[in-house]
Parts: C-alpha cells; structure tokens; sequence
C-alpha cells in the first residue's frame, strides 16, 4: 500500500486525483494540468514535495564525507547557500540527483528523491568518513514548493524573518504561517521564481492552508512535469539513471572532475570525458503529428539509436517536446531524426534548451 504524505486529507478536501508515484499516494491534478500549468507561469501555484527525502551529515568531518560523495564543490558552497549536485556510483552512472543545503561544515542538510529516501541514506552511511554521523530524516520534514511570478511576494508575507532578500540557491530558518522551525530555500522544479518550504510534518496543512487563502493555485504532479520539462530540467528515474553519467545527461556543470578530495565515479568520468561522449541527452521537438512520450522509440535511417525519456505536449509552445539520449554524432542541433509513435516514425530534430525562456514567456498569450 502506499504511503502517504501529511497533506493527503487537503488534497481529498481540494478534489485531488490521487496516483500512485515512488512508494507515495500523490496528487497529479486538481482543476487540470493546463490549468494548474498556467497558474504557475503566470500566478503561483504549491505543490506537495513532502515525499521527498532528507539525509543530515553532522560532525567535524561532515563537510570531507560530503566532498568525497557528491560530484559538485561544496567548498565554493556558503554557509546558508543550497547547491545541486549529484551521488555517483564508481562506473559514474547517476545513483541520485540532490540538493545540498549547507548550514555549516558541520550540518549538512541533503534532500534526495522520493525513489532515493532509503538507498542515497545507506550508501552514504556506508562510505562517509570518520567523524560523521547520518541522519535519516525523511519522515521529520513536509515540504511544499510555492512557485510563479507571485510566488515570492506571498511566500515573503506569510515568513518572519522576511525571505524576499534571499538569493537563489540561498535559504534560512524562518517561522512560515505561524509555525516555527521551517526552512524556507529560493529553490524550485518549475523555471519560475519561488520556495520551497520544509516544515514540520503535522503543520505541513497550517501552512498550506495559509497558502490556499492567499490564492495560491494547488498544483499536481501532471503540471510539476510538464513545467520541468519546458525548461529541460532532469528527472531522476527518466532522463538520468545508474546506467547514465551526469556527463552523458548534459549536467557537466556540476561535475567538478579537478576536486582535491575527488569522489565516488570521478575516475570513470574522467576516462568518459577523455575518450569522448558517445551519447547525449538532448531536447527536441516533433516536426510532424504526434505526442513523444516515456519509452518511445527514437529512428534514425530506420534503425533504433535511442529512446525518448521525457515528452509531453509543451502547454506555451503548443509543441510536442522531449528529451532523448542520441549517439554523440546525431546530438547537434538540428539534426534531424524520427520518433515511433504507434508503430509509425514521425518526423523530430534536436533543439536547444531550454524549450521555453523567460523571453518566450513574455509573447506568449496569457490564459483565460
């Protein structure tokens, strides 16, 4: 059976229909995912995220054992700043894309994926250093993300201290709603501007009430994907696996291969990127008829090289868009190629990313 979040009797209440999603009961839409996908672009809109995990490193060595874990650099990392980044396995395929929250070289506050709450914890406890305690602490947090243009003014009306000074990638505790010892993080999954809020689990529907009644949007999980995926944004599971590096899945940004301490997989991508990639995860879009979904097939010349692992029919452009991984000769942009749909190949070519740009946003038509 699976489990629920702390939100579960407002989302029955709002008129959620529910789904099953990584071991969760979750809400996928509310009024409709265009609906919901629009509040978001051009109001604001919370989701529920409280499925997600949470891992804490404490100790004196808490910051060596995140180094020599995570691909990025928590050292460029300040106290009160987030950085995305990722776990590795030692063949360098993607075990977990997280989000490190530092509090000090002491405190480390990790949030990982719902499909990772119990893996990333054990591998890290596994391989942390001396000096290093892990805390399994997923079922201590709700967490919401309030996101659009409005989102910030709201979120900053309902926090003491005010949150509105806080850079992106930058959080701080805060009271939110009445309700003490949150944290309140200038991070998202949209492309849009707002926070996401971790919270006690039994305030978790304080808050989002308090949210509701400042006219936020509730939103599900149909409009949280396709609002990633207009701006190219990975899904774990989807667009990046244990079988994928972060190189191959476009995220070489937070791959920092010249680390004193190194990390778990950075031989192998170090190998990887000195031999060259022979595939890529790239954006495209559908020339001809069709929707690319999960799992479709990709053609080119007729044979398969590849399968599409994200799709969805983009609600600005009005364009059926995805990402798919191409061997590394078919991965410039513009090259054409073919997706199956329902057994026939309809015709597609690789484009930049994002899909969708802020300059994009301001031309396209505003809903109803």
């Amino acid at each position: 059976m699976p489990r629920r979040t702390p939100l579960h009797e407002a989302h029955l209440a709002a008129g959620a229909r529910m789904v099953e999603f990584a071991g969760f009961e979750m809400p996928v839409q509310y009024q409709g995912v265009l609906e919901e996908h629009a509040a978001v672009r051009e109001r604001s809109g919370i989701f529920d995220v409280s499925h997600m995990g949470e891992v804490v490193l404490e100790g004196p060595s808490a910051l060596e054992s995140a180094q020599r874990l995570v691909t990025n650099d928590l050292t460029k990392c300040k106290d009160g700043q987030a950085q995305y980044s990722a776990l590795c396995n030692e063949q360098g395929g993607v075990i977990d894309d997280i989000i490190v929250y530092r509090f000090a070289p002491e405190r480390l506050f990790i949030c990982v994926n719902a499909s990772g709450r119990e893996k990333d914890f054990d591998w890290m406890r596994e391989r942390k250093a001396a000096g290093t305690t892990a805390h399994q602490r997923s079922d201590d947090w709700a967490q919401v993300a309030v996101q659009g243009p409005d989102a910030p003014g709201i979120v900053d009306s309902l926090c003491l201290p005010p949150v509105l000074d806080l850079a992106y990638y930058h959080f701080r505790e805060a009271t939110v709603a009445g309700v003490p010892g949150c944290i309140v993080a200038r991070t998202g999954y949209t492309g849009e501007d707002g926070f996401e809020v971790f919270c006690p689990p039994g305030s978790a529907p304080r808050i989002w009430d308090a949210f509701l009644e400042k006219g936020v949007t509730p939103c599900g999980l149909g409009a949280r994907d396709s609002l990633r995926l207009e701006v190219a944004y990975r899904l774990y599971g989807n667009d990046m696996d244990e079988a994928h590096t972060p190189l191959e899945a476009g995220l070489g940004w937070i791959v920092k291969l010249d680390k004193p301490s190194g990390f778990v997989g950075a031989e192998a991508l170090r190998k990887q990127k000195a031999e060259g990639l022979r595939r890529k995860l790239v954006g495209f879009k559908l020339t001809g008829k069709g929707i690319a979904r999960h799992g479709y097939p990709v053609l080119s010349k007729g044979s398969r090289v590849g399968e599409v692992t994200s799709g969805t029919m983009s609600p600005m452009l009005k364009e059926s868009i995805g990402l798919a991984y191409l061997p590394a000769e078919l991965a410039r942009e513009g090259t054409a190629f073919d997706v199956e749909i329902r057994g026939k190949p309809v015709a597609a070519q690789v484009v930049k990313t994002p899909f969708v740009t802020k300059e994009a946003q301001k031309s396209a038509p505003k809903s109803s």
